[in-house]
């Protein structure tokens, strides 16, 4: 069974930045699909970034393209969200989520979206931009 724990977020202003961790546990040796999702009061929850763990180019949602960086350390098990150049529309919880399926985005006419399905969640963390 893989858990999944979040760490990193809190409060900042508008313009500063922010690195989500996710501490993984319970991996077998094949690869996954590791993403990171929003959900703010009201509103859907919103795939932000997705990798594969078995390699490939990351995914990201165009309202955060080039300012978030995802990444992945494979020796401590953990997934990174680089978040700079925050905004406060970026105010949401954010979750970690894993899948052992592939791929980790699917399209829809000529956009992509990261898997709303994935299998295992974190508890999320707060990320609070003030204005």
């Amino acid at each position: 069974q893989v858990q999944l724990v979040e760490s990193g977020g809190g409060s900042v202003q508008a313009g500063g930045s922010l690195r989500l961790s996710c501490a993984a546990s319970g991996y077998t040796s094949v690869s996954y699909c590791m993403g990171w999702f929003r959900q703010a009061p009201g509103k859907e929850r919103e795939g932000v970034a997705a990798i594969y763990t078995g390699g490939g180019s990351p995914y990201y949602a165009d309202s955060v393209k080039g300012r978030f960086t995802i990444s992945q350390d494979n020796a401590k098990n953990t997934l990174y969200l680089q978040m700079n150049s925050l905004k406060p529309e970026d105010t949401a919880m954010y979750y970690c989520a894993a899948d052992r399926r592939f791929p980790c985005t699917y399209c829809s006419g000529r956009y992509c979206y990261t898997r709303p399905d994935f299998g295992y969640w974190g508890p999320g963390t707060q990320v609070t931009v003030s204005s």
